[in-house]
């Protein structure tokens, strides 16, 4: 083996991982939003979350971009520590489809349709359909199954040639000399743990080694231990990804460890013990690539079924290795936002819809709380709307910045549309906190000065009040349960409202004209109706960036012109209906 097998080495893993991270990334996003809503069906129940580790694991190819993603999510406090344990677990099992594919590079077979089946062969096809599907198509999913497609031909491609690389050293007697150390299986665990923690991937680790393992060097005696040692190895990754959350995301990396550790701690106590006592005979037989993925494979599933029982336990250890924290509370606050989520950018994207949510809620809550004070002004109440109007100015500028760090990774046409949608509505929101700050305002102005409302048009605000409150409820309940029939039911009460509120106006000025009203408490009315119309107005914005996005971004300027001038017979029916509700005395 000269040096020039060794760049051949080098650049075979490099090709190898550089097409598991394409085709993992491809995954990811093919996938979508159904990342994020299958990890929120986390129960109590260890052999669902074991089911669905498994599958989320096969869906990104990455046991450890699993891990990761769930130290960002106990970080935010999204999931619970215990939730994590049989994820983890069943990501060690659906890890091992990976050791699968690869071992079909060892076929060997004068039958055309076996010889098929070997990567060689078949890859450049896959490779030609890949890369058709990329550049023709103009559907984003195609474009992604294109990718997987190239992704896996050039991980495949990077087996080959590291396949190639390695087949000297069986002739090479140094070689030879070298094996005879991974024959203890300490020193075999060790070797894995170390080489798979240095190129952070377990699939990778294993793929070197069924490429070793077609020169006819490799035993089970030496290859055993050091599968045993890979899965203790992929844990860097989850170590890496730990520092600096708090201790409950710090805990799922001792879980993810201990289940690893005590897993091939016991698995190699009970094979070489049983060794000792029966003497295995298969041990000194040359393993082969399919051997190899079957081990792994079996080695994964003893561990889960050894370990699943004791699930709990392994939550105790981590609690006992990582305690609560007694001095500084502060330290196990959860993030609001998990930067670690960026990695995962459908997830990432679902979350941030999930807070978009959160602030349509408080924004709703501040608004009805201004109006309820407006007529008897309460502190309390002022106090309560104050506090969620800094926490809705606060929420929009975390919110938005995240959003504009997400909008930078490679998003689907989907997430996309979201992330344009969610930067929106998240200002709307923070608008109308404003306007209910300002209407507190006003109330608390008019209580120190000792100025009421005349009953008439004390009745007129309360008309205006209760299509504001419908407004926003009609809103918020579409943009949470993103409703497009009930947000189709948002602009013709917005049309009603902006009338109200000029006739409401109209009829001050006469009664300022007949001086049954103060030129002082008319700015008030004037500056009231001002926040009712564009609170109004902004929950129309929602309304219409929900439409757009079911009807594929319809602008909203044509859409507003198109109701107001077309009248389509919906809008005319609910526009007569919120006007006959919502009618002023004469």
């Amino acid at each position: 083996m000269d040096i020039f097998s060794v760049f051949t080495l080098c650049g075979g893993l490099a090709f190898f991982l550089f097409g598991m991270h394409v085709m993992s990334q491809s995954l990811e996003k093919l996938a979508g939003g159904k990342l994020e809503s299958t990890l929120r069906k986390m129960t109590s129940n260890p052999f669902k979350s074991l089911g669905l580790g498994a599958g989320i694991t096969v869906a990104v190819q990455s046991s450890s971009a699993v891990t990761v993603m769930l130290v960002g999510l106990v970080n935010s406090g999204i999931m619970a520590l215990d939730q994590t344990v049989g994820v983890v677990m069943g990501s060690n099992i659906g890890t091992t489809l990976t050791a699968w594919i690869l071992s079909m590079a060892g076929i060997e077979s004068d039958n055309i349709f076996i010889s098929l089946l070997k990567p060689e062969n078949f890859a450049p096809v896959v490779a030609l359909f890949g890369i058709v599907l990329f550049m023709i198509s103009k559907k984003k999913k195609r474009q992604d199954i294109g990718m997987i497609m190239l992704g896996f031909s050039v991980l495949m491609y990077g087996m080959e040639l590291m396949k190639d690389s390695v087949a000297p050293l069986a002739d090479m007697p140094e070689f030879q000399h070298l094996l005879v150390a991974f024959s203890v299986p300490i020193v075999g665990v060790l070797f894995g743990a170390v080489f798979t923690g240095i190129i952070q991937s377990s699939a990778a680790s294993v793929g070197i080694l069924q490429a070793l393992s077609m020169t006819g060097t490799i035993s089970y005696r030496m290859a055993i231990p050091i599968i045993m040692g890979q899965n203790i190895g992929t844990c860097v990754t989850a170590l890496i990804s730990s520092i600096g959350v708090n201790r409950n995301a710090k805990r799922v990396t001792v879980v993810h460890m201990s289940f690893n550790i005590i897993g091939t701690v016991i698995c190699l106590l009970v094979f070489y013990g049983l060794d000792a006592l029966v003497h295995f005979a298969f041990l000194d037989k040359a393993i082969n690539p399919v051997e190899i993925a079957f081990v792994h494979s079996i080695f994964n599933i003893l561990t889960t079924i050894i370990l699943l029982p004791f699930s709990k336990f392994l939550v105790k250890l981590a609690y006992k290795i990582i305690p609560e924290a007694k001095g500084n509370k502060n330290e196990d606050k959860t993030v609001w936002l998990d930067e670690r989520l960026l990695a995962s950018p459908p997830l990432a994207t679902s979350q941030c819809r999930q807070k978009a949510k959160g602030m349509a809620k408080i924004s709703k809550s501040a608004m009805q709380d201004a109006v309820s004070i407006m007529f008897q002004y309460d502190q309390k109440i002022a106090d309560k709307v104050e506090e969620a109007e800094q926490k809705l100015d606060t929420m929009e500028d975390k919110l938005s910045t995240y959003l504009l760090k997400l909008s930078q990774k490679e998003l689907t046409e989907e997430d996309s549309t979201t992330i344009t949608e969610l930067l929106h509505t998240i200002g709307d929101f923070e608008r109308i906190g404003d306007h209910a700050i300002n209407m507190v305002k006003i109330s608390h102005q008019m209580h120190e000065s000792g100025l009421q409302f005349s009953e008439e048009a004390k009745a007129d605000f309360i008309t205006s009040f209760q299509a504001l409150t419908e407004i926003s409820e009609l809103a918020v309940n579409a943009y949470t349960k993103n409703d497009v029939s009930l947000a189709n039911k948002v602009e013709p009460l917005e049309e009603v409202i902006d009338k109200l509120t000029a006739k409401i106006k109209h009829k001050h000025i006469e009664r300022m004209k007949n001086g049954l009203c103060s030129p002082e408490l008319g700015v008030y009315i004037s500056d009231l109706l001002i926040f009712v119309e564009r609170i109004s107005d902004h929950y129309s914005n929602v309304a219409v960036i929900i439409i757009q996005t079911a009807q594929a971004n319809v602008d909203k300027h044509d859409y507003l012109n198109e109701l107001k001038s077309e009248r389509n017979p919906q809008f005319v029916k609910n526009y007569e209906k919120y006007k006959q509700k919502y009618r002023l005395a004469e």
